[in-house]
């Protein structure tokens, strides 16, 4: 058994598409609809980097699936390695993502967090050697 994705609810599907593929550049790479069966619209993105995958849950109203949307429920965070977490966190914060109590300023450059458009945690970190500062 391996991990193949995982999956998240989002209450507007174009406006997380773009804070998926925009600002952290994942891309689409598969679609479809489940309106038939009662659900909504999915949307496959993935990494090119490390070959995760994410699906976006979107459901209409009407569809046993579209309950009252808490943020952050039954989701912890979503992880990205990235080389220089103070540049990407500012340039994140700068193009419209929320910032959170969790800055690199916070944890000497090495881990920040800000949320996605329904409030969910996305977390950037770098790998430091012990003893050693992270990059940047």
């Amino acid at each position: 058994m391996k991990l193949s994705y995982f999956g998240i609810r989002v209450t507007d599907l174009e406006r997380s598409l773009k804070f998926y593929t925009g600002l952290l550049g994942l891309r689409e790479v598969r679609r479809g609809e489940a309106t038939k069966w009662g659900a909504g619209i999915w949307v496959l993105l993935q990494d090119g980097p490390s070959g995760q995958q994410l699906e976006l849950n979107w459901y209409p109203p009407g569809s046993p699936y579209a309950v009252p949307y808490l943020p952050g429920e039954g989701l912890d965070h979503i992880a990205f390695l990235v080389d220089d977490v103070r540049k990407t966190y500012r340039e994140l914060v700068a193009k419209g993502a929320a910032p959170t109590a969790v800055t690199p300023a916070e944890t000497d450059g090495w881990t920040a967090y800000v949320t996605d458009p329904d409030g969910n945690w996305v977390e950037i970190y770098t790998h430091t050697t012990p003893g050693e500062p992270p990059a940047g």
